[in-house]
């Protein structure tokens, strides 16, 4: 599933890295969100290829909104619900494919990735070095985690890529994405899961890379500070929930979100630097603040 808003180069080339893979067994559904460009039908019917459905929306839907219209089309067993400016290599297919016969009862999978830039070039960023050297998890292979203990290595700095996941379809469309979310709602689908007693496979093999660039709309929030405000909203919601569910260890690192302070604190100076009133107030807030709602 490919839900789609945005640069219709970076989304070309998705499409086309689908098209390579050394694994035929894939069908494509792009659900355009109404971007203003004609052509783009025009493209996909020249593409030819009838395992690639494109569909337009009437109405823009919004982010959220579009992910879950998304997931009401799925209608194979594994779904990916990628990001339109990623790139699958060509043996991302054949990688979850192995996985998922691995673990059948496993609900994700987190294949390897690289990062890149907007040129396409090798990326590297202090977020992504941080998942990689302080949360994910260490180790070689296939591995397999779930319960408090996974909800806990999450909620300490989320290390999925979200875009790169493989989901089992029945369990993705049953649970689906918290409405209202437009910043966290991966990590809220993910703990959601998590929280019922679903189970996670990292396969460490390189098929899948993910693009950090500065014009994404979660860098522009990251910037205003306004992501954070949704963040924090968020880990003390679902630390309400783990407390009720008996998870103690896991709402209390969900009520401090240690990780998501640091972030903003990282983006403090940029913003005094740019004279960003707004930002520079909410990433102060929240990098500082005491754990309430806002």
């Amino acid at each position: 599933m490919l839900p789609y808003y945005g640069d219709v180069g970076l989304m070309q080339t998705t499409v086309r890295s689908v098209l390579a893979q050394d694994d035929p067994d894939w069908r494509l559904t792009v659900v355009d969100d109404g971007y203003p460009d004609d052509s783009i039908p025009g493209w996909f019917e020249s593409l030819g290829d009838g395992r690639i459905k494109y569909l337009r929306n009437e109405e823009n839907l919004g982010a959220n909104r579009n992910f879950q219209k998304c997931l009401d089309l799925v209608e194979h067993e594994l779904v990916v619900v990628m990001g339109a400016d990623d790139v699958m290599l060509p043996n991302y297919v054949r990688t979850v494919q192995s996985a998922h016969r691995s673990h059948p009862n496993a609900t994700i999978i987190q294949p390897g990735v690289e990062l890149i830039d907007e040129n396409g070039e090798p990326a590297k960023t202090l977020v992504d070095q941080a998942k990689r050297r302080l949360y994910a998890p260490k180790g070689r292979g296939r591995q397999i985690f779930c319960g408090e203990d996974l909800a806990i290595s999450l909620l300490r700095g989320n290390w999925l890529y979200f875009p790169s996941l493989t989901w089992r379809a029945d369990a993705i469309t049953k649970v689906g994405f918290r409405e209202g979310l437009n910043v966290v709602q991966d990590l809220a689908l993910v703990m959601d899961l998590v929280q019922r007693g679903d189970q996670l496979v990292v396969d460490d093999t390189v098929c899948f890379q993910y693009r950090r660039h500065r014009a994404s709309d979660s860098s522009w929030r990251a910037m205003a500070g306004t992501r954070f405000i949704e963040e924090r909203n968020y880990f003390l919601d679902v630390a309400r929930r783990l407390d009720e569910q008996g998870w103690s260890r896991a709402a209390k690192v969900a009520r401090s979100h240690v990780s998501s302070r640091l972030h903003a604190l990282t983006l403090l100076p940029k913003a005094l630097k740019n004279k960003h009133s707004e930002g520079t107030r909410n990433l102060t807030r929240h990098a500082f603040g005491p754990s309430k709602r806002i």
